[in-house]
This record gives structure tokens, sequence and C-alpha cells, in this order.
């Protein structure tokens, strides 16, 4: 049963012989061709991709209808230490899918003066890690893949929010900041929303997150059928293989300046892990993307000094390096 839930639900195999006979029967392409085979990656990555997140945004649009920003700062606020942080991140993993949407939140939370440790731990966790990751890694390269992943940023948003806190950075947020007054959203969020209302919002989430995020899920996807059938194999494992010590610092170099949430990374992180790549190779390069991409770097500039926003990066870099290089030596 669970064989078969993995096969049909999550990787879609259903979807792959869809296209297999359309391209290789319908319209007899042959099956060396490599323009056939990049165009089946394209379709079948591209169909998948958007039937996965528009079910998971819904499922998770009605799940964040129990918990909006100020009910989830009444539960952080009873929570310190070590305990708090691990509750911010996995309360990271329940919100929106990219730092556009998570950073507003952790604007909120700051401003409401919450522990900074708190909501940098919730700030790491957030664009990083999530249900749709798990599912989405899961379909494409197994449910042991994906489940290091979501272990692996938890661990690492924790421990980065805990050495924020010990560095006792609270001058480091902007000044305008602290004169933001949320007090008024408490009554709104204090009605009951009908069955309804929460499928309500759950649909007005898949519209407005698959609106904003379908050109980077289409790009991602193209960037991994031309990864897939027309960079050579020896070419990828040369610079991102494991005989390239640098490897894993490579990979995060290239992930930073890219834009894309777990939908438009996931793609060329299945083609390269079919290329040979290791899998800290592909953990370092997602993370790197998703975490400090830069246009989130951007909207944090505004919203940290440069102290603070310096050492946001150093922790994230420094952290993502030793977790690729941590995976490759116990997987190598």
């Amino acid at each position: 049963m669970f064989s078969w839930i993995t096969n049909n639900v999550f990787r879609m195999l259903w979807l792959s012989r869809f296209f297999n006979w359309l391209l290789y029967q319908c319209f007899h392409f042959s099956r060396f061709n490599r323009i056939a085979s990049s165009l089946h990656f394209f379709l079948f990555d591209t169909v998948k991709i958007f039937i996965l997140m528009s079910v998971l945004v819904f499922i998770m649009g009605i799940v964040q209808s129990y918990f909006p920003p100020e009910k989830t700062k009444r539960i952080l606020s009873r929570i310190d230490g070590i305990g708090g942080n691990l509750v911010g991140a996995c309360l990271g993993g329940i919100t929106p899918f990219c730092s556009c949407s998570s950073i507003p939140i952790f604007i909120g939370f700051t401003s409401s003066g919450l522990p900074l440790g708190v909501t940098f731990s919730f700030l790491f966790a957030s664009p990083m890690i999530d249900i749709a990751s798990l599912v989405l890694l899961a379909s494409f390269m197994g449910m042991k893949v994906a489940l290091s992943y979501i272990v692996v940023g938890l661990v690492f948003s924790v421990i980065g929010g805990e050495i924020i806190k010990h560095l006792h950075m609270e001058n480091q947020i902007a000044d305008y900041i602290h004169n933001i007054n949320g007090s008024n959203a408490e009554a709104a969020v204090q009605r009951q929303l009908s069955w309804q209302a929460r499928v309500a919002a759950g649909w007005h989430q898949v519209k407005d997150i698959v609106g904003r995020v379908w050109p980077y899920i289409l790009i991602g996807v193209g960037i991994g059928a031309i990864i897939h059938d027309w960079i050579p194999t020896h070419l990828i494992q040369l610079v991102l293989g494991n005989h390239n010590p640098f490897s894993v610092i490579l990979a995060v170099l290239i992930g930073t300046p890219m834009y894309a949430d777990v939908f438009g990374v996931i793609p060329i992180a299945t083609a390269l892990f079919a290329k040979g790549v290791p899998i800290g190779t592909l953990i370092a390069f997602m993370m790197a993307v998703t975490m400090l991409s830069l246009p989130e770097l951007i909207m944090l500039k505004k919203v940290l000094k440069n102290k603070l926003l310096a050492t946001f990066i150093a922790i994230g870099t420094l952290g993502i390096i030793l977790i690729g290089f941590g995976f490759n030596f116990l997987l190598g």
C-alpha cells in the first residue's frame, strides 16, 4: 500500500506514462530523441508540480486560517529558550512558501516584542522548510532525502536563532519596526471562522501563490530539462561532484543569486540528482536558493541594520556549507 501511494500519489508515475504515450506513440518521437526527452521532463514536472502545489497550498491555507499572526504571536510569547526557537521554526513550516510572505510576518513578530532568537528561527525556517518541501522532495527523490532535509532545516533554524539570541543584537532592528502598532489586528482574529470561510481562505491562497510563483516554476523546470538532457554528466560531476572538494561552496554561490521557492528549485535539484550530484551538495543548493536569495536579502536590508544582516548572512552561509559537507561526508 505504501509503495502504491508513493508511486501513484507522490511520484505520479501514471502521469509519466501518459506523457510517454503522448510523445512516443501519438507523436511518434524516438525514445532516443533528446528534444522529446526534454519535452517529457518539462511537461511531466510542470503538471506534477502544479497539481501538488495546488493541493498542498489549499490544505495549508486552511491550516493557516487557524494560525493568524496574532494567534501565533500569543503562542510564541508563552515559550522561551530553545523551546521557543523550536516552536518558531515549526510555525515557519506552516507559513506561505517564500520569503516575500515570511518577511512581513517576521516584521509583525518583531514589532510585537517577541524574543529576537524566536523570530529568527522563524525567519530561517519559513522559506526553507514546509509541508510542500517534504511532499515534493519525497515525490522526486524519496522519503529519506525529504525527511533529512526537513530535520536538518529545523535543527539549523533552532541553532541559528539561539546564536542570534545570545549575540544581543536587538538594537540592530530598523528603528521604524518598533513603532509599528499591531494591536488593532487582535480583535479581527478573535472571530470564529466558518468552515466555508476556511475553504475560501485555502482557495484564495492557491490563487495568490500560484499567481505569484508560476513563472519561477516554468523557469526552474526549463533549467532542469536543459540540465537533464543537454549538459553532459561528466561536466556537472566535474563542477558539483564528489571529486570537487569545493562543490558545496560552489552550489551555495550558484544558488544565492537565484530567486525561487521550493516549487521552482526542486526540478533543478532533481535534474542535478539524476546527473549524480551528491545529496549534501543538492541540499546546500536548495537551502541557499530558498533562504539566502538575493531578493530576500534586499528585502531584509529594509528591516535589519547592517551588522545584524551580515550576521544573518554569515550564519546562513556557514551553516549551509557545514550541512552540505556533513551530508557528503556521511553518505560519501
